[in-house]
């Protein structure tokens, strides 16, 4: 049932009384993981025409929608398949580089200093005009437009097609990495109208660099599922308390800071003997599977923690059934299979299903093992992250911002992982980095997003240190 503007007036210091809204369109691409899952949280207020609505979250998704063009579709598939197949190419010795490399140099990220104007367009977002001046997303912003409200795409293509096909509502663009190549900002970012939500403050940065007015652009943090934060942090904070007491066996960390977690978790301690669990790792392999093979060396390392029930492990297959047999499969070999439930793969037939799954297994997981993509935002959940190699420019920037704020650390050798991650443990290191992670990585992005969309509010982080 279509939602329906509310009769309010929101009045802004300075500016007009501005329209209350209901909700708005999400839109986003099925291209990977990481735009989709920037787009998950703000399934509450997602809003879709009767006629693209396809499932129960009314997330548009804008190269999959019912009734889009065969050459829009064309369009998208063109650029996706070719993503997915050079990254899943990329550990293919000489040609497998070399066709990672010419498509990571097309999308990288520029130096950041010296500071100067880096608000010339790339042959990538000409290509991209082309395409949209031919009519590339008319249609589906011709759809929009016959009840327009505002417009949140956590991919910058649609927040180019809204603004060239005349959209007559707002237009708002998520960025889904600590850093951001030019390819997000529009031909002529000085006389654009498109408003960004900046996960962190050096995104910010970059985007007037890239010639777009500071006013439009909103430091909200990235998009955290509500699921996992709960009202007021309540889930949040009782799951970081039951990690901590995984994370820090000997007490180190937690005796050194005692004031301080304290003030934060008095009263969200852990129920030990009845909610507590295993020390349990997460190992989550991005869109194109790349990595799948590390999640079986670590689950080889840890064999006997496992048998003993001292460890728990989570494969996260996401969507992928290649990658779900492959673990299945390799689990049987080592003779896991009657593992009592310390083994456990992840998949879902849908991406609104493994989003799902996947941020209820993140309640009880006290290490998070996968490459630095956006799912480094996580560690604001207070969950440490230890990074798998970097596919690609953005996750090298991604990985600095972890190093930055101490919340992430680069794997060693999987093969060794039963002594080196051990070592870890009883030196306090992971227990330091979630909180760190807790104290420092912004988690309230959706909370920020919603009300600058549906209520006029200059909504943004206040604390920008480290960011």
């Amino acid at each position: 049932m279509p939602v329906k503007k509310n009769t309010k007036n929101i009045s802004i210091k300075n500016k007009k009384p501005r329209q209350i809204y209901d909700g708005a369109y999400i839109i986003t691409v099925d291209m990977g993981y990481g735009h989709q899952r920037a787009s998950y949280p703000l399934k509450d207020i997602a809003i879709c025409p009767p006629e693209m609505d396809m499932a129960e979250n009314k997330i548009i998704t804008a190269n999959n929608y019912p009734g889009i063009p065969k050459a829009d579709r064309r369009r998208w598939e063109g650029g996706r398949s070719i993503y997915e197949t050079v990254s899943r190419m990329f550990k293919l010795p000489f040609i497998g580089k070399i066709l990672f490399g010419i498509m990571d140099y097309i999308q990288r990220i520029e130096p950041f200093y010296p500071r100067r104007d880096l608000s010339r367009a790339t042959s990538q977002v000409r290509q991209q005009y082309s395409m949209i001046h031919r009519g590339w997303g008319k249609d589906l912003i011709n759809r929009l437009n016959k009840k327009p409200l505002p417009i949140v795409t956590s991919f910058f293509t649609i927040a180019f097609f809204a603004e060239e096909h005349d959209y007559e509502g707002e237009i708002y663009c998520l960025c889904t990495d600590t850093d951001i190549s030019r390819a997000w900002v529009p031909m002529n970012p000085k006389e654009s109208r498109i408003k960004y939500f900046a996960p962190n403050k050096r995104v910010k940065d970059r985007l007037i660099l890239y010639g777009i007015n500071k006013n439009n652009i909103f430091v909200t943090g990235f998009p955290l599922p509500k699921e996992n934060l709960g009202t007021n942090l309540k889930i949040l904070k009782k799951s970081l308390s039951c990690r901590l007491d995984n994370l820090d066996p000997g007490g180190k960390y937690r005796q050194k800071y005692k004031k301080t977690l304290d003030h934060y978790f008095k009263d969200s301690q852990c129920a030990r003997y009845k909610n507590g669990h295993s020390l349990t790792i997460t190992f989550a392999v991005g869109g194109a599977g790349a990595q799948r093979d590390i999640g079986i060396t670590i689950l080889d390392s840890l064999h006997d923690y496992i048998d003993k029930g001292l460890v728990r492990l989570n494969l996260v297959a996401g969507v992928r059934n290649d990658v779900f047999k492959y673990y299945e499969d390799e689990v049987k070999k080592l003779h896991l299979d009657t593992h009592n439930g310390h083994v456990h793969i992840l998949y879902a037939e849908t991406k609104d299903e493994y989003f799902k799954k996947f941020n209820e297994l993140l309640l009880t997981t006290d290490i998070l093992w996968t490459k630095p993509s956006e799912l480094s935002f996580y560690v604001g959940l207070g969950i440490p992250i230890i990074m798998a190699p970097t596919i690609g420019s953005q996750e090298e920037f991604n990985k600095a911002w972890l190093h930055q704020i101490g919340s992430g650390f680069e794997q060693e050798n999987p093969k060794y992982t039963n002594e080196w991650l051990f070592d870890w443990l009883h030196s306090g290191w992971l227990a330091r980095a979630a909180m760190e992670g807790f104290l420092d990585a912004p988690r309230n992005g959706v909370y920020h997003i919603e009300d600058i969309v549906l209520r006029g509010k200059r909504s943004e982080i206040e604390d920008l240190h480290f960011l």
